[in-house]
């Protein structure tokens, strides 16, 4: 990413966090640990491949960290790092935003599986 040119500070926010996958999955992380499993069943619409993708992504990028215990089965946890944490007011912003968007367009949010 150093070696790349950006004309607009929007365009680095969008290659870190972009695509409909990566801001959900913050989302879910400000609001605590989680386990691999619990992010899959609250993100049934992403295939398993996509998830474990935009989370190493998100973990080479320095927003999310991964941790693996030493149990069987192995238990791996990912919470959001000091610079994914940096992140949170963007995250409320498009949360809230999407909120009212939602409402003013009439789509309906499905309630979260938890």
């Amino acid at each position: 990413m150093p070696d790349k040119r950006y004309y607009c500070p929007v365009e680095v926010t969008v290659e870190l966090i972009g695509g409909k996958w990566k801001p959900v999955i913050l989302a879910h992380l400000k609001e605590g640990v989680h386990r691999y499993g619990e992010l899959r069943r609250l993100m049934a619409g992403t295939s398993e491949k996509m998830l474990i993708q935009q989370l190493r992504d998100l973990e080479a990028d320095g927003l999310v960290r991964r941790t693996v215990f030493d149990t069987v089965p192995p238990q791996v946890e990912y919470d959001l790092t000091d610079e994914g944490w940096s992140l949170v007011p963007v995250l409320t912003a498009l949360y809230e935003w999407g909120e009212k968007r939602s409402a003013r367009a009439g789509i309906a949010i499905e309630p979260m599986m938890g």
